[in-house]
């Protein structure tokens, strides 16, 4: 049997398990993203003719790799909103990006500083790419299906779908700070450009090119008059991969934030006829898509955990990935949310599960390829950030179920007549 026999047969399997592993791990205090890092993992440590995906070599694969699944569960996440965006329906979402996700960042980088011994802008790297959460691989604590209802969504779900949805463009900008500040040696003379440009302009952008597009698409698919055009008619759901790579390369050319934009146009489509059956379709198209991707993915990340992920990682970086999913985003998401009008029990549970995935693996593949000044510490970085993927996959993947489900019971008592 040959390497790309072998290969081929892992990816029949892993699609067949993508399917099934979902119903069997239902209600169970498993996920299916715990079972294929784990198979990963195993196939990692058996003498087995599977080839190891090394980040640090195949650095570009990985980007794209993860950069594909980002924009596909983006997509999903902004279609599968109900409610409307305003001010203070997003209450949630909003100070958990615009709160929780700067206090994460400064303290992930001051805990990183003393006991990893790295540079600030090494560190500040290792933060920003922590930052972002992705409820993703958890499913339990994300939103469902779209549906007509704008407020049938209970709180911790949607706070942690729009968090994970907006953050995973406005950690940009802390990525950009940390590559600026390299390429500075330590001086200050960035951080205008980094405010004016990283932080204000490519937001703008990426928000305009967003609204923008799914603006057109939404009258595209809802109210063209040439039938052909009126694509919600033919109910073909891969037309939301079309919208995708629109926004997302649009964004790009434009110099904005493509993650940014994706979202923002799923959830302009989603508004533009809010009770049509498309919705379904075209989340449901997203998320099979982006599960077969967040499958392959976590089942490869599991073998290079096995071969060097694991063996590279020094006890100062499982103390910090420890520190940031125990502690740091705990208390940064409680902080933020402090005054919201959520119940105790739903912003302390919103504030544990700040869930860390694909996101990190794409920033820090980006962040590598933009500069050399990281190379010396790639093995380090790469092995943190796997570990805390891992760490945060085990731990709230056996959490979600029963966590979420002893909510749901007590919200349903709490609304039951006497």
């Amino acid at each position: 049997m040959t390497i790309s026999d072998a290969v081929y047969l892992a990816m029949g399997v892993g699609a067949l398990g993508a399917a099934v592993v979902p119903r069997l791990v239902f209600r169970r205090p498993l996920s299916m993203p715990m079972v294929f890092m784990a198979a990963g993992l195993l196939v990692g440590l058996l003498p087995l003719p599977v080839p190891v995906v090394d980040p640090v070599r195949d650095r570009l694969w990985v980007e794209h790799a993860t950069e594909l699944c980002v924009i596909v569960s983006l997509m999903g996440a902004g279609l599968a909103l109900n409610r409307p965006v305003g001010l203070r329906r997003w209450a949630g979402p909003w100070r958990l990006v615009g709160i929780a996700l700067p206090l994460t960042v400064a303290a992930v980088c001051a805990v990183a500083v003393p006991l990893l011994g790295w540079p600030l802008a090494a560190a500040l790297l290792l933060a920003a790419v922590l930052a972002p959460t992705d409820p993703v691989l958890a499913a339990e604590v994300r939103v469902g299906e779209p549906t007509d209802e704008e407020d049938d969504e209970d709180e911790v779900r949607f706070s942690l779908t729009g968090e994970a949805g907006l953050n995973d463009g406005l950690a940009f900008p802390f990525v950009l700070a940390a590559l600026a500040l390299a390429s500075a040696g330590g001086g200050a003379g960035w951080i205008g450009r980094w405010v004016l440009v990283d932080v204000l302009a490519m937001t703008a952008v990426g928000t305009a090119v967003g609204a923008v597009t799914g603006r057109l698409l939404g009258l595209m698919f809802f109210r063209a008059r040439p039938s052909a055009l009126r694509l919600s008619e033919h109910m073909e759901g891969f037309v939301a991969l079309g919208a995708t790579f629109v926004a997302y390369g649009a964004a790009e050319l434009l110099h904005g934030y493509g993650f940014l934009a994706v979202f923002v146009t799923a959830c302009t489509i989603r508004a533009a006829e809010r009770s049509h059956g498309y919705h379904k379709v075209l989340h449901e198209f997203t998320e099979q898509v982006e599960r077969l991707l967040t499958v392959f993915l976590l089942f490869l990340l599991g073998g290079y955990l096995a071969a060097s992920g694991l063996p590279d990682l020094t006890w100062q970086g499982a103390l910090v990935a420890g520190l940031l999913v125990l502690a740091v985003r705990p208390l940064a998401g409680w902080a933020s949310l402090w005054g919201h009008g959520a119940g105790p029990r739903e912003r302390l549970t919103a504030s544990f599960f700040g869930i860390r995935g694909i996101g990190s693996l794409f920033y820090l593949a980006y962040a590598l390829g933009q500069t050399t000044r990281f190379d010396a510490l790639a093995p380090q970085l790469w092995s943190v950030v796997a570990f805390t993927v891992l760490l945060s996959v085990l731990l709230h993947g056996a959490a979600a179920t029963p966590v979420i489900r002893r909510l749901d019971r007590l919200r349903r008592d709490s609304a039951a007549p006497p």
